[in-house]
């Protein structure tokens, strides 16, 4: 009897098997996807996933709801751990260069270079400097052995970040292998935070788009000059030429003889809002245009277009909440720019002359001064559109090329000051021109591929060494044309 009762527990030992077998998988399975996606909601990335809006500057945060939540956490895992390893970064020493070892000096502007990073002369710059600069950065930049890491704080509005550390990225390809180890604090926002009165013993590094007197904030290339796809702006080489070829369409004496400026003026910008009350062509020579992005974008941005903004003798650059990209716009139509008493200043303002390759309009009196400087102009037509050419001339200047110069010279010369070796932080991930990608819209892509580097055939331009005396010289002249101006203006 003993034989039929074991050959009946048998099957019973088999059935149950399988389903054990099925409930350890699906647990399994449950606990992988558990770990994929937490993983997924603690990584921090260069398209703003998982991050908050810079408390200093609030916006509304970013949202990706686009798509659903698997497809989200594959694309942030695939794209953040497993692109880069595999990409073809570029990190040999020795690039070859077609032409002669040497090159032309650069232009003076760079000469700021030092000038920003002065106050680390002596001090150099520690550790603790980097950590204290942390408290203000939207991000941090570790060049390491030819590749780039990313330790992001906060999100970004729209796709500044993502366009900066492409330029990063386009750098390192420009001049592989030359860029030294560096490690950089970089807030994305508008205003500069470092305050000279409140930092005076201990200066913070901190790069940022624009600085101003008063801070010590390092200015760097923005985000623009790679593509501003969500107002379509174009990468600048090809934006620049599109914008002179507009300007070509009328000679001088057929452009409108008065002051023209299209803008945002709901920034919390004083000056934009004084210059709303410009408005009047007969009595104050302005045209004063409102610019409402979200009917620009249902238009196609026909009207925004930027080459169809110079058909007017005189554009108006006024800040916005801070420095404003539409400096370089406003300079490149070769009509005569009127700058309005300018708080901040970027990596190349500091190249404007005033009566040289632009007109100082004041706050004081805005109307009046926009009106004098409208007068002027017509009166000597000559005057006023050499000074408009010189400050085209000067955009033309500052191609890519030099651009990617400004960016490894100051990056060069911030590396030299830096008394430990930079390593990236364990909380930081590598960002490669794949990776970058993988996170990218299709119109991103397009930028991206219109905004692409290639090894330089030459060496970066020869920076002049430092230089105090030229700078203050510099300075104090330009604030002596300034002046000179406004009490020309008061006579009038």
């Amino acid at each position: 009897m003993a034989a039929p009762l074991s050959r009946n527990k048998a099957p019973a030992r088999l059935s149950s098997s399988p389903l054990l077998w099925i409930i350890a998988l699906a647990s399994l399975t449950v606990f992988f996807l558990y770990k994929v996606d937490n993983l997924a909601l603690q990584t921090k990335t260069v398209a703003g996933h998982n991050l908050p809006p810079t408390p200093w500057h609030l916006f509304p945060p970013k949202n990706f709801d686009d798509q659903s939540r698997h497809a989200r956490a594959y694309q942030i895992l695939h794209c953040s751990y497993l692109t880069c390893p595999y990409s073809n970064t570029t990190v040999s020493k020795g690039h070859g260069f077609n032409s002669p070892s040497s090159s032309p000096k650069c232009p003076r502007l760079f000469m700021f270079i030092h000038h920003d990073l002065e106050p680390w002369a002596q001090s150099r710059i520690t550790v603790d400097h980097i950590m204290g600069a942390k408290n203000y950065a939207s991000f941090r930049v570790v060049i390491y052995k030819g590749r780039l890491y990313l330790d992001p704080y906060y999100a970004c509005v729209q796709s500044r970040m993502m366009f900066t550390i492409w330029g990063f990225l386009q750098l390192l390809k420009r001049y592989p292998g030359m860029v030294p180890d560096v490690d950089i604090m970089f807030d994305c926002m508008d205003k500069p935070s470092i305050n000279k009165t409140e930092h005076d013993s201990f200066p913070l590094p901190l790069f940022r788009y624009c600085t101003t007197k008063d801070h010590f904030d390092i200015p760097f290339p923005d985000w623009s000059f790679w593509g501003w796809p969500e107002v379509n702006i174009r990468p600048w080489d090809e934006e620049f030429r599109d914008i002179k070829r507009g300007a070509q369409a009328r000679s001088w004496p057929k452009k409108w003889p008065r002051a023209y400026w299209k803008g945002n003026p709901d920034v919390g910008s004083p000056t934009r809002t004084s210059l709303l009350e410009c408005n009047h062509t007969k009595k104050w020579g302005a045209q004063i245009m409102r610019q409402d992005w979200e009917e620009e974008a249902k238009g196609g941005y026909v009207s925004s277009k930027l080459s169809h903004q110079c058909d007017y003798r005189y554009k108006i650059y006024a800040e916005g909440f801070a420095w404003s990209v539409s400096l370089k716009y406003i300079i490149s139509c070769g009509s005569l720019a009127l700058i309005i008493s300018p708080q901040y200043e970027d990596f190349f303002s500091r190249g404007l002359i005033p009566e040289k390759n632009y007109w100082p309009v004041s706050s004081d009196g805005l109307c009046q001064s926009i009106k004098f400087a409208v007068d002027w102009g017509n009166t000597n037509p000559t005057e006023a559109q050499k000074i408009g050419k010189a400050g085209q001339d000067l955009m033309e200047s500052l191609s890519m090329d030099r651009v990617y110069d400004y960016m490894f010279h100051l990056i060069s010369e911030y590396s030299k000051l830096q008394d430990f070796k930079p390593v990236p932080p364990s909380s930081a991930l590598e960002v490669c021109v794949d990776s970058l990608t993988c996170f990218a819209d299709e119109k991103q892509k397009r930028f991206f591929e219109r905004a692409t580097a290639f090894p330089s055939p030459s060496p970066p331009c020869t920076l002049q060494p430092a230089n105090s005396d030229f700078i203050k010289s510099w300075m104090q002249q330009k604030q002596r044309t300034i002046t000179n101006v406004r009490e020309m203006e008061l006579k009038a």
